[in-house]
């Protein structure tokens, strides 16, 4: 049905003032008097709602009455005009009902808690709050692609199911079409059977492949779906996520870390410019000074500290941690936390991290001892890239790969690309509702997704 969006109602004003047009949408509130009724409409492509102004004495009542229920949809024509309260209106002078709203509709009231919409998933885009996240990971999905396409990579689409567990931590969701049955002796007779006649998984990062790409296309990114069977039931882990992952031959840590900085801001850039609505209600509903935390990233540099100084800067602070902070163990959220947030109150690259702590890919360091690795850390997140250059020398990576008793047999192809004119290179992985919890200042990974999928929740 033709009609205009609200969104192109308020941006090209002038062009439709006092003239008629037809708009639909949800009602999200309404207002009714003797004579007068008001209805605050709201189809989706702008965060802020269109006042409808009815005359009752001007319209017939099986058209107003069935209009003023919250929920209801609507298509109505009127005249555009402007308006002292509101900048523009919509003066009604046709009412279509196209879905009635039975009074169970469970958003009646303006304000709900995201714990309480968490249990309506399908029903929550339409409140504003997540009006304004899903505008907003929309942007930020647009102006990751922009950044890459116009800085010359190519976009590739890595296998979802894989049989390789690139981070070596055994939390890959199984994929299989097969039942266990008794009859297999051993777990390689049973996948022996399987769909694939091999173990197969959701892939839990696109890299070992996206390194495969770049060997021959130089530059490349993959952005899609990855999956983490990781019983980490908190506010910053999903089982679920989207991954932006691109890999850079020729192009050593320097260099990715400069890629990286540059991307983070970019991208901040472009929703801050193009989302001013939204940055708006986040900075006014959920964190205050968000506007002036992202003006300064885009405006400032990062910070830069190796691993080892980062131990020591965190056991000086006189802090008491709940984890202790000792060389050679990972950094935990409290000690990223309080590097970003207090010592150098911006994000900042913790770079060479003791290779135990690494996965296989990272190049070793002159050290033997730590790996040419990152991780951009941010305030109020903590870790949110995370950055290497990878072992190019053939026999490096076998023996990083046997030390974690790796089968290499089952990285053929990937030790390959070391074995035919390897070259230095470089990439990094940012899960996309880290980004959107950083931009929002969103507090749970929860609240970034449609459909969020966590430890026992499907």
């Amino acid at each position: 049905m033709k009609h205009t969006d609200v969104k192109v109602l308020f941006s090209e004003n002038a062009k439709f003032v006092n003239q008629s047009v037809t708009v639909c949408g949800w009602v999200r509130t309404w207002r009714d008097s003797k004579s007068i009724a008001f209805i605050e409409l709201n189809d989706g492509t702008s965060l802020k709602n269109l006042q409808l102004v009815i005359e009752k004495d001007g319209m017939p009542e099986n058209e107003v009455k069935p209009a003023l229920v919250v929920g209801a949809a609507l298509c109505v024509t009127g005249k555009f005009i402007p308006s002292e309260r509101n900048g523009f209106e919509l003066s009604a002078q046709k009412i279509q009902l196209l879905g009635a709203c039975p009074q169970d509709y469970p958003l009646q009231k303006k304000h709900h808690t995201l714990e309480f919409l968490r249990t309506i998933p399908h029903l929550r885009p339409r409140t504003k709050y997540f009006e304004a996240v899903f505008a907003v990971r929309s942007r930020i999905s647009f102006a990751i692609h922009n950044y890459f396409q116009t800085h010359n990579y190519k976009y590739v689409h890595t296998p979802i199911i894989t049989g390789s567990d690139c981070e070596g931590a055994g939390e890959m969701f199984r994929v299989t079409t097969q039942s266990w049955n008794a009859k297999y002796k051993t777990e390689n007779e049973y996948f022996a059977e399987d769909f694939f006649g091999a173990k197969a998984g959701l892939t839990v990062s696109g890299q070992l492949e996206g390194e495969i790409a770049a060997m021959g296309l130089g530059k490349i990114y993959t952005f899609g779906p990855t999956f983490r069977a990781e019983h980490s039931n908190t506010t910053r882990h999903a089982a679920e996520f989207w991954q932006i992952e691109p890999e850079v031959c020729f192009a050593d840590l320097h260099d990715i870390i400069e890629i990286a900085e540059d991307f983070i801001k970019s991208i901040i850039k472009d929703v801050v410019e193009n989302c001013p609505d939204e940055i708006a209600y986040f900075d006014e509903r959920i964190e205050k000074g968000l506007k002036e935390k992202l003006s300064n990233v885009i405006n400032s540099d990062f910070a830069k500290i190796t691993y080892t100084q980062a131990v020591e800067v965190l056991k000086k602070s006189g802090k008491e941690f709940k984890f202790p902070v000792e060389w050679g163990s990972d950094l935990q959220t409290e000690h990223e936390r309080y590097l970003t947030e207090e010592y150098y109150k911006k994000p900042v690259f913790v770079t060479d991290y003791p290779a135990d702590i690494k996965a296989f890919y990272m190049k070793l360091n002159s050290d033997n001892k730590t790996v040419a690795a990152t991780d951009l850390l941010v305030p109020g997140i903590g870790e949110i890239i995370g950055c290497s250059e990878r072992e190019a020398d053939s026999e490096k990576l076998k023996s990083a790969m046997l030390k974690r008793n790796m089968p290499l047999e089952a990285y053929t192809e990937y030790l390959d690309t070391r074995k035919y004119g390897s070259v230095p290179h470089s990439g990094f992985g940012l899960g996309l509702e880290r980004i959107i919890m950083y931009i929002t200042g969103v507090q749970n990974i929860r609240d970034t997704l449609l459909y969020p999928r966590t430890v026992g929740s499907l």
